[in-house]
């Protein structure tokens, strides 16, 4: 095996088997025994198995058979690779916990009493696994190879397109589990979604600032004194008042937002301030690249 190959295995692969495995052992221990529901290509592997006892492992690897050869032909070899990793081992964990579950040697969590808790943890485990997997660059195959083909010859937005598909599919669902199971699974996909967030584009955020006034280099000072962050300064002109203003970009901690609010306050009370949320940082004084 050469040394790029290794590396690939090391840093891509293998990640992306761990989080298939995650989002495995929520779909097999949390998910399945409390009749809950997923979109896409493994929401639809569930419709077959509520429905006519087909394994997930075995559904999940037939139903994305096409959708390999269709992608193939559209995107090529190298943009399929990771999506064939994720989908065979996500078919494979499956049927391990399958057989695990068969000989009682794993045992699923079902609580009717207390559903709520089997749903925060479905969403808990099935996200994670789907934020680990997204970020180290892998997919699970299904839905999301469709939609990029339809943006592709449609120019429809691939989000709009994903989220049609799995309401249908969730919807679909209705013939098999009973209505509030079908509320409780929209729980779910919103934890999901957040720990997808969570995990796949980093746990460390940060806040950026965009501060407009007239006292650019002196805010800049005050937050490399202070804060020792680095800071960025544009000159801008106002389109309504034809002025000249600075604008300083400056990417913090969450925890230093606050400090910072009060820099600007103390040195330019009047400057307009726009803070936004950052997912993940790279480069220094955050997480190196």
């Amino acid at each position: 095996m050469s040394g790029n190959h290794f590396r690939t295995v090391w840093n891509t692969w293998l990640p992306v088997m761990f989080g298939t495995a995650v989002y495995a052992f929520g779909l097999t221990f949390f998910v399945i025994p409390n009749h809950l529901m997923e979109g896409g290509v493994t929401g639809v592997a569930l419709l077959l198995f509520y429905g006519a006892s087909v394994p997930t492992s075995l559904s999940t690897l037939l139903l994305n058979i096409p959708l390999f050869i269709v992608g193939f032909k559209a995107f090529g070899r190298g943009q399929m690779v990771s999506t064939i990793v994720g989908v065979l081992s996500l078919a494979f964990f499956l049927k391990v916990l399958e057989v695990l579950v068969a000989r009682g040697w794993v045992v699923p969590f079902s609580n009717s009493d207390d559903l709520f808790l089997s749903v925060v943890y479905a969403g808990v485990t099935t996200g994670a696994g789907l934020g680990i997997v997204f970020r180290f660059g892998g997919t699970t195959g299904g839905i999301d190879i469709v939609a990029r083909i339809v943006q592709r010859a449609r120019g429809w937005s691939m989000g709009l397109f994903i989220l049609i598909s799995d309401a249908l599919i969730i919807a679909a669902a209705l013939l098999f589990i009973p209505r509030e199971r079908i509320l409780y699974t929209l729980v779910v996909v919103f934890i999901a979604a957040k720990m997808i967030d969570l995990v796949g584009e980093g746990g460390n955020g940060a806040k950026a600032f965009m501060i407009i006034g007239s006292s650019g280099e002196t805010i800049a000072g005050e937050i490399n004194r202070q804060l020792e962050r680095g800071a960025t300064i544009f000159s801008a002109k106002g389109a309504y008042s034809s002025e000249n203003r600075d604008v300083v970009y400056c990417v913090v901690a969450r925890h230093e937002a606050a400090r910072l609010k009060a820099i600007v306050r103390s040195v330019d009370p009047g400057a307009f301030t726009i803070i936004g949320n950052i997912h993940d940082v790279l480069g220094e004084g955050f997480r190196p690249s």
